[in-house]
Parts: structure tokens; C-alpha cells; sequence
């Protein structure tokens, strides 16, 4: 479930770390999808609003494009990160009764 990455260390001599520099590998977290699904029993503006008011990193051209994409295809990205924070965004926007699931991305 961890993936070990190496950790770049930019020097002139081979084999020579930064200062302070560990050479333990570092482990980069599974990443998550939120997805939106169509939401017929609601209007766009409400779920727009929902999104830029829930998802902080979302402007509200973007949150529209989502809904707009989640009514054509059926479903739609909304963030893309690690588990425990994909299911906290989830978890905030099901209690705002949207139709929202995790995948992993």
C-alpha cells in the first residue's frame, strides 16, 4: 500500500547527501478520487456552492465545470488526495446530501 520513493539529492559528488538530508526512502500516501455523481434532485447553483464552500482549493469556475461535467458523463472529479482526507471532503459533502463516492486514482 506504501510505495518507497528515493529521495533526490542534488551534489556534484556521487553519494553525498545535503546537510541534515536523511537517506531513509520516503513513502508517498495512495491517492484517492472524490467523485461527484449527476445530481438530479438538485439544482447547479446549490451544488456549486456546496464545492467551493466545502473544497477550499476550488474556484467557482472550476466547481461549476465539475457539475457541469457530472451532469453530462454521469460523474465527475472533484479532488484528487490521500485516503483520510478524501473521506473527510466526502464525508462533508454527503452531509450536504450530494451523491459522492472514492476511487483510487
Amino acid at each position: 500500500m506504501w510505495e518507497a520513493v528515493e529521495a533526490a539529492v542534488p551534489t556534484d559528488e556521487p553519494g553525498a547527501q545535503m546537510e541534515g538530508e536523511s537517506s531513509a526512502p520516503r513513502f508517498v500516501l495512495p491517492q484517492w478520487a472524490v467523485v461527484l455523481h449527476n445530481v438530479d434532485y438538485a439544482n447547479a447553483h446549490y451544488v456549486v456552492t456546496c464545492l467551493v464552500n466545502t473544497v477550499d482549493s476550488l474556484t467557482l469556475e472550476r466547481a461549476t465545470e465539475i457539475v457541469q461535467e457530472a451532469q453530462v458523463h454521469g460523474q465527475a472529479r472533484v479532488i484528487t488526495r490521500p485516503l483520510e482526507i478524501a473521506e473527510l471532503y466526502r464525508e462533508r459533502l454527503e452531509n450536504l446530501v450530494l451523491p459522492i463516492s472514492l476511487e483510487p486514482a
